[in-house]
């Protein structure tokens, strides 16, 4: 795109913005906007803002761009900014367009189970309004009590439940989005059949934020889920854990939960938390079944986990009905992010976080793949955690942050973590987006027709440019 926006360093008088939105939503103190500036990723590019909208309704998010389209100012919208692609990174002269604040749950329809929310609603928050109701919302990102479900949908997140249950856009029912030029539309269907024009909710799921804000969510519920009965398999190499999945995906299993996490990274919960894992194994699959209600269809396909694993060279299977095992567990798989960032402040290292999804058959040539990257940068350790059920990797690139050699080789080896996912038939991204700091190799993943197809949208849709420029569809 070669849209022209207003200099960075351009004068602006924001008071007409001002006096158009709700009392104190517009924030020009330099503190406070440099420190809504940034998202959880390293090595992107963090300009200055020339101002903070903390929107408190859909009128403000209109007023906003209703502004800035006039006035051709890039708008960056936000969230919680827990990504880790810098998709919420402020740029120079940019307005920063908050949602946080409009964080409400709207309605919940045990009928049509529905619920309509907020965009600033908390995943978390939305799981335990809904418990009294006998209603759940699947989608469980492992950022899950403090990523919004604004945020889910514009990066499409699925997590820990999602092998069986899908990612945010299987549930998406409808959405209210504001457009670039401070138009409202609604997208989607009101009913749980639809086929009346394009399903343009689809376009917006995952668009991060480049083509229009989403103000208010119609999420697709279903009733409450069962009880899942818990494994563990335990394996001398993280191939060989991946050749398990593929054989216990290929059996037809439908496990509720199917996570993969590498001994480097089980050393590092263990060190955060009580949470007794094998120290010293090479990697951990954990596997949940619910059997759709049913015990002993639960129990059936983890005995069948058990076999697949041990004919895969499992060192040790075991499983259990007891609802404490599994919260424990489950525990275990959730503190990985912050046991990283306390083994990472311990160790005085910076983190990449990669989000690699491959095909199920080739998730054990991608834990090759990974392995063989490991031995060309020894200096650089590189963890791995995994969605296993749906091929979606996790890797992290550890490295010295007073070096500049160790930045260089993380960066360099974050890279070719992508490169392998791409010759394996993968995605740079399966859940954290593009943002910043994928911008590059989206160009690289998406062909010449797609590309174009992507910019001829961006171009109907935001004509101005104003959407979050310079992430996403940077290179295209």
């Amino acid at each position: 795109m070669t849209a022209v926006l207003l200099p960075p360093s351009a004068d602006l008088d924001l008071a007409p913005l001002a006096a158009a939105l709700t009392p104190r939503a517009l924030v020009t103190d330099p503190d406070v906007v440099a420190a809504h500036s940034e998202d959880k990723a390293l090595f992107c590019a963090v300009g200055q803002a020339r101002a903070l909208v903390r929107a408190a309704t859909i009128e403000d998010v209109q007023a906003t761009l209703r502004f800035a389209h006039a006035h051709a100012v890039p708008v960056v919208p936000q969230g919680a900014r827990t990504g880790l692609s810098g998709g919420a990174n402020a740029m120079d002269g940019a307005i920063l367009l908050n949602v946080a604040k409009m964080n409400a749950v709207l309605d919940v329809n045990p009928v049509e189970k529905t619920a309509t929310v907020q965009p600033g609603v908390v995943n978390l928050d939305l799981k335990k309004h809904l418990e009294p109701f006998g209603l759940a919302y699947p989608p469980d990102p492992g950022s899950v009590a403090i990523s919004s479900i604004g945020g889910n949908v514009a990066t499409n997140a699925g997590g820990l439940c999602c092998v069986k249950y899908g990612v945010t856009r299987d549930y998406v029912r409808s959405l209210k989005v504001v457009l670039a030029d401070g138009s409202l539309t609604t997208v989607g269907r009101p009913t749980a059949k639809g086929v009346a024009g394009f399903e343009l909710s689809h376009l917006f799921v995952g668009s991060e934020g480049t083509l229009g804000v989403v103000v208010e969510v119609t999420l697709d519920l279903v009733p409450a889920l069962p009880d899942p009965l818990t494994a563990v398999g335990l394996f001398p190499t993280s191939t060989a854990a991946a050749r398990t999945v593929t054989a216990f995906m290929e059996s037809g299993a439908q496990p509720s939960m199917l996570e993969f996490i590498d001994g480097p990274t089980i050393g590092m919960i263990n060190a955060y938390g009580d949470f007794g894992l094998d120290d010293g194994t090479g990697a951990m699959l954990l596997v949940q079944s619910n059997g759709d209600g049913s015990p002993e269809r639960a129990q059936a396909e983890l005995e069948s986990f058990s076999r697949i694993a041990r004919e895969n060279g499992a060192t040790d299977v075991t499983y259990s009905d007891d609802p404490r095992d599994s919260e424990l567990l489950v525990a275990a798989r959730r503190a990985i992010s912050p046991a990283i960032e306390a083994y990472c402040h311990r160790e005085h290292l910076g983190e990449l976080v990669d989000d690699v999804c491959v095909p199920l058959a080739r998730m054990a040539d991608f834990s090759s793949a990974l392995d063989a990257i490991s031995a060309r940068y020894p200096d650089n350790l590189i963890a791995s955690c995994a969605h296993a059920g749906d091929g979606n990797f996790h890797p992290c690139v550890f490295f010295d942050q007073d070096s500049e050699e160790s930045n260089r080789l993380a960066q360099e080896a974050f890279g070719e973590i992508m490169a392998a996912g791409l010759a394996l038939g993968g995605t740079i991204t399966g859940e954290h987006g593009v943002g910043y700091l994928k911008a590059e190799w989206l160009a690289k993943e998406l062909d010449p027709a797609s590309r174009a197809l992507h910019l001829a949208i961006k171009n109907a849709l935001d004509p101005k440019g104003i959407l979050n420029p310079g992430k996403m569809l940077r290179a295209l």
